[in-house]
């Protein structure tokens, strides 16, 4: 079966000159749409590709009421290769792939686009290298700047705040500042330790001290125990 498709961008404009044509050119079945070419959802279109059945063919009365740029157009009849229907248009002759003739035009069109594409990446990887020679950075803008990093990095190794506490006044999270290194080389932070101070209180009633160097990850966590006035059941060396 020959099916049609007229399209047009606005309401203000008619498809009966296209139905005509594609009447006249054998359809036996025309679908009508309103759309912008620009628009990749063509409710119209789809139906007409979902009723395609092996041996029938796609006529349109030109390339640009199917599709506006080449790389939609080959995506189109691939579509409708894979039903194994054909496609003609009306008014270019070379575009029918119902002959020989029609189908290694299609072809060669594919194998453009491809080239294109191609192309555009090639040019864009050179672009990219050059914008790294001239000491442009890529990506998305760090959230800190280098005086900040800094800043953030001395606040997390003194243990004084946490990760949470540090992050919000940068407007950061806490993962954050936790990611941060202290040097341009990437390199791990390195992990400083804090002196607390351990009463133990023995059977007979005697005092027992102790001072623990802890990692500054548990000497924030135990700072922060102190600020929400739990029991206590450290106190720090220096006697905060």
């Amino acid at each position: 079966m020959i099916y049609g498709y007229a399209r047009v961008s606005t309401d203000g404009q008619s498809v009966a000159a296209q139905v005509a044509a594609l009447k006249a050119g054998g359809a036996e079945k025309v679908f009508r749409e309103v759309a912008s070419g620009a628009k990749t959802d063509q409710a119209q279109l789809r139906r007409l590709l979902d009723t395609l059945a092996p041996g029938d063919v796609l006529t349109v009365t030109r390339l640009d009421r199917l599709a506006r740029s080449t790389r939609d157009l080959l995506n189109t009849l691939a579509n409708i290769t894979a039903k194994d229907a054909g496609f003609r248009s009306l008014g270019d002759t070379w575009a029918d792939t119902t002959t020989a003739h029609g189908r290694l035009m299609l072809t060669v069109l594919g194998g453009l686009a491809e080239f294109e594409r191609e192309l555009i990446r090639v040019r864009t990887g050179e672009g990219r290298e050059r914008a790294k020679a001239r000491g442009v950075k890529l990506g998305r803008k760090p959230k800190l700047t280098d005086h900040q990093r800094k800043e953030a990095i001395a606040r997390r190794e003194s243990g004084e705040e946490t990760l949470a506490e540090i992050g919000r006044s940068y407007n950061v999270s806490g993962w954050t500042i936790s990611r941060l290194a202290p040097s341009a080389s990437g390199a791990s932070p390195r992990i400083r330790k804090a002196p607390y101070l351990i009463e133990l209180m023995s059977d007979d009633g005697r005092k027992h001290r102790m001072t623990l160097k802890l990692k500054s990850t548990l000497y924030r966590a135990l700072k922060a125990m102190e600020r929400t006035n739990q029991p206590e059941p450290l106190r720090a060396a220096n006697g905060n």
